[in-house]
């Protein structure tokens, strides 16, 4: 699409504007990482290493709002797809460097940005850290839940298995431990594809 002014948390920065489908790639590992980051408009995405064994290892789950594929070095260390019909603004950084250097963009409000997934990364380690499967998969909603404002019916966009992926722990521990929860009165499913979730004590 054609490049046009988007905002960027209250500023203006020139950008282009794409529209990936569920399952597209949006940058691969070992891409390069020093031209442009990303802003989620709408949708969600995921980053991940694949393993030798086929497997995904998802680093994080970004969401409308969201910034990502700030890298420090020329390569992207993670993989980067639409985990449903996706808006992403793609953002030039020499852009962003520019509007920086003539105070159209500020400098705080582009660390927020960074630091924002800092957060979400420490949250992440601290979910593989010293926490039960149950702990990690009910930390994990708890997270969605805030990111996404506390809505009164969670709509999550990635499945069990990415939220296996994500946790380090197996479907089946993820789907048990979904079941544990709802046995316990501590959310309910809406609908028989259990991604709208209420939860019903926080």
């Amino acid at each position: 699409m054609d490049g046009h002014l988007a905002d960027l948390a209250g500023e203006r920065v020139f950008c282009s504007e794409f529209k990936y489908r569920k399952g597209i790639e949006i940058f691969g590992e070992g891409g390069h990482a020093d031209e442009y980051v990303y802003q989620i408009t709408s949708g969600a995405v995921r980053t991940y290493k694949m393993l030798p064994d086929g497997r995904h290892q998802i680093n994080a789950f970004h969401l409308q709002g969201d910034m990502f594929g700030f890298e420090n070095g020329v390569a992207h260390r993670f993989s980067a797809d639409a985990l449903v019909e996706t808006h992403v603004r793609i953002i030039k950084r020499g852009s962003i460097l520019d509007a920086m250097q003539n105070r159209v963009v500020s400098t705080k409000n582009l660390i927020c940005f960074v630091t924002q997934n800092l957060q979400h990364a420490e949250d992440h380690m601290l979910l593989l850290g010293r926490k039960t499967s149950l702990e990690r998969v009910a930390a994990f909603l708890l997270e969605m839940d805030e990111r996404l404002a506390h809505p009164a019916m969670m709509l999550l966009p990635m499945n069990r298995r990415d939220i296996a992926d994500y946790l380090g722990i197996t479907l089946e521990t993820v789907s048990r431990a979904f079941s544990i929860l709802r046995d316990e009165a501590l959310l309910r499913f809406d609908g028989n594809i259990q991604r709208r979730i209420e939860l019903l004590d926080r």
